[in-house]
């Protein structure tokens, strides 16, 4: 049976997707990106802010579907520039401390322009 999560202390979904879908005991979240969902727009500005409002977001929607960071099995994070690798980590590593498994590529464009983006797959 699948569940969709959807909260308003995260970005609403700007396309045909969900915010999160919980299946079999996992929660698959969409990935976030660093919409202040106050405002319905990218107020952050850096990479050091753009990811603390990514981190943000991912936090409301697992706390929504009943689960949090320690529960995280594998993210997938998405960069502009491989430059920011180190900044991004920095806060990536405030809130992950549980070292899931996890992919990070470099990509051409993000969505807005932002600078990163991070979905999760965690164990509710």
């Amino acid at each position: 049976m699948l569940k969709k999560i959807s909260t308003d202390k995260a970005p609403a979904a700007i396309g045909p997707y969900s915010q999160a879908i919980m299946a079999n005991g996992f929660l698959f979240t969409s990935g976030q990106i660093p919409i202040n969902p106050a405002t319905g727009n990218v107020d952050a500005e850096g990479i050091t802010a753009q990811a603390e409002q990514v981190m943000i977001n991912l936090q409301a929607v697992l706390e929504e579907a009943g689960t949090s960071f320690d529960k995280v099995v594998k993210t997938t994070c998405f960069i502009a520039d491989m430059g920011d690798f180190a900044s991004f980590n920095e806060v990536y590593a405030k809130y992950i401390t549980s070292a899931p498994a996890r992919s990070c590529v470099a990509v051409k464009a993000l969505p807005k322009g932002v600078l990163c983006e991070v979905e999760a797959v965690a164990v509710v």
